[in-house]
């Protein structure tokens, strides 16, 4: 209990450090193939006007992730090839001044990691879509190969496709608490919106 108490006070100095400069809007958009589609989010996006946007399961091939457009957010970080599933967007906003130092993605359109500086303090953003099957393994094995670039100032957004509390489970879903809780232990990694929102509970919204 003490160790989880210590856990909670040290990922709330992190975020202390971190919230004051930016702020992360996260969205499974289920499809950005439609025009109407892209002009709501866009708008979304000016309205809550997120330093940092992860936008999980986008459907656009690398040829139309260019279409993807936000006027004040002309940085914008794919992750998809040639099929249209999955994908992975990632735009920044211009007065945020990010500078990538790093830049890591999968071909399938799974997950983007980026990493560098905001305003002088160093962030690493991973943006993940979890396949439909297999989502505990698939986030363990990212997780594990990404090993070196997590650290402290990390912050892993998305959509996992893999509730850990029954109050992240959908009607269809099944908890799998015991394998997802004990790779976060492993990775020392906390739960943020479960730690600040005990009883609220959210779904994406298609």
């Amino acid at each position: 209990m003490e160790k989880k108490k210590q856990g909670i006070q040290a990922t709330n100095s992190t975020m202390n450090r971190i919230v004051p400069h930016i702020s992360i809007l996260t969205l499974n958009v289920s499809s950005l193939n439609s025009p109407l589609k892209k002009y709501r989010i866009a708008k979304l996006i000016r309205i809550h006007q997120p330093s940092i946007c992860c936008l999980q399961e986008t459907h656009l091939t690398l040829k139309e992730s260019r279409k993807l457009k936000v006027k004040g957010w002309k940085k914008i970080f794919h992750a998809n090839e040639h099929q249209n599933q999955a994908g992975i967007a990632l735009p920044i906003l211009d007065k945020t001044n990010f500078k990538a130092a790093t830049v890591k993605k999968d071909k399938e359109g799974h997950y983007k990691m980026i990493k560098g500086l905001v305003q002088q303090e160093n962030i690493t953003i991973l943006n993940m879509y979890a396949p439909n099957t297999g989502a505990p393994k698939f986030i363990k094995q990212l997780l594990l190969d990404l090993r070196n670039e997590i650290d402290s100032n990390t912050i892993i957004m998305g959509d996992f496709n893999s509730p850990l509390t029954a109050l992240d489970r959908s009607s269809r879903q099944k908890v799998n608490r015991e394998t997802m809780n004990y790779t976060l232990e492993q990775k020392d990694l906390i739960q943020i919106y479960r730690t600040f929102y005990t009883t609220k509970n959210i779904h994406s919204i298609h």
